[in-house]
């Protein structure tokens, strides 16, 4: 395993907000699509609420693109922290949806938005801490004075994976193994959110992005594998990899950060009880990990700025704000705000 740690001097988050997806779908009615298939192989339904915590989660309408959501929440971002389309420098898109291999989605989205021509625009993709990547990535940037305002967006989108899932698992011939492999499919969640980063010195009503480490253990790299045609997860070993680098990563911060007593945790959410074995694992109250999931599924890269921009009214000047990606691969990152 390998660590890395930064720090930033002059960066701060300007605005954060989330779009939320339109179409509720229960897991009740997921559990009543899939009752032959529970019936035949001596299934339990309600497995996605008791075991996982996902009581329901949102589908985009089929013709809202991964693009179009991005950039709803990147339009929404910019107009909260009054930064014009001409002043962006950059603009990250971090989705893992993505409705074809090129051009790259960011392309999309920088149109939609009418950047400037010379503002960069490109996809990073690192699973469900891509967001929390982009935020390096564009904050070193805004540190050396490359660029003033950098833009970072993400949309998931579920739909058309957990249906084709759902009519694999509805089949005559599905298994109680099929399910359990793609037990996590089901748990995923549509949603948009964005970030505005800025220069500190010139936008002292930011709050201050102060750093973070990085964590990969590479060597789980095939735990979890997924496109738009269905994702095959090993659950139980991909938690256990996932909690162990998490505890292992906290553990390698300490002697640069001073974390324990932050006043939340803002966590990737794949389920709840792996919330809650992360927060055991690094000695924290779960109660400073707000929450999304229950309502809107794991959301990937979208999770994290998700839910920090439904806790933001929450939070007051000073609070010290932990991000915590962990991604498929295995890769983790820990990120540090100031409000």
């Amino acid at each position: 395993m390998t660590s890395a740690t930064f720090r930033l001097r002059n960066t701060a988050v300007l605005s954060i907000s989330a779009v939320e997806a339109p179409l509720v779908l229960t897991s009740a009615e997921i559990d009543d699509r899939l009752a032959p298939t529970y019936r035949r192989t001596r299934l339990r339904p309600g497995l996605l609420q008791k075991l996982a915590g996902v009581h329901e989660r949102r589908w985009w309408p089929t013709d809202v693109s991964f693009a179009d959501a991005a950039a709803m929440a990147g339009a929404k971002a910019l107009a909260e922290a009054g930064v014009h389309a001409d002043q962006v420098g950059i603009l990250i898109n971090t989705s893992v949806s993505r409705s074809h291999l090129e051009p790259s989605t960011a392309v999309a989205i920088h149109h939609q938005l009418g950047l400037r021509p010379h503002a960069i625009s490109f996809d990073v993709v690192n699973a469900c801490l891509g967001f929390l990547t982009a935020i390096h990535l564009a904050g070193t940037m805004i540190d050396s004075g490359q660029l003033q305002y950098a833009l970072i967006v993400a949309g998931e989108g579920s739909r058309q994976t957990q249906e084709r899932t759902l009519e694999r698992l509805a089949g005559d011939d599905a298994t109680a193994a099929d399910i359990r492999e793609h037990f996590a499919t089901l748990t995923l969640g549509s949603g948009a959110a964005a970030i505005v980063l800025g220069p500190a010195d010139d936008r002292p009503e930011g709050h201050r992005v102060v750093g973070g480490v990085t964590k990969a253990a590479t060597e789980h790299h095939d735990l979890c594998v997924g496109d738009l045609q269905q994702m095959r997860t090993d659950i139980r070993a991909l938690s256990k990899a996932g909690v162990a680098l998490a505890v292992g990563l906290w553990e390698d911060a300490k002697p640069e950060f001073s974390w324990a007593d932050a006043s939340r945790f803002v966590a990737h959410q794949t389920s709840v009880a792996h919330v809650r074995e992360v927060a055991r694992g690094i000695g924290v109250d779960r109660d400073r990990f707000p929450l999304s999931l229950p309502s809107f599924g794991n959301m990937g890269p979208v999770s994290v700025p998700f839910t920090l921009a439904r806790e933001a009214d929450a939070l007051h000047s000073g609070d010290q704000v932990v991000l915590l990606g962990i991604g498929s691969g295995l890769n983790a990152s820990f990120v540090e705000l100031t409000w």
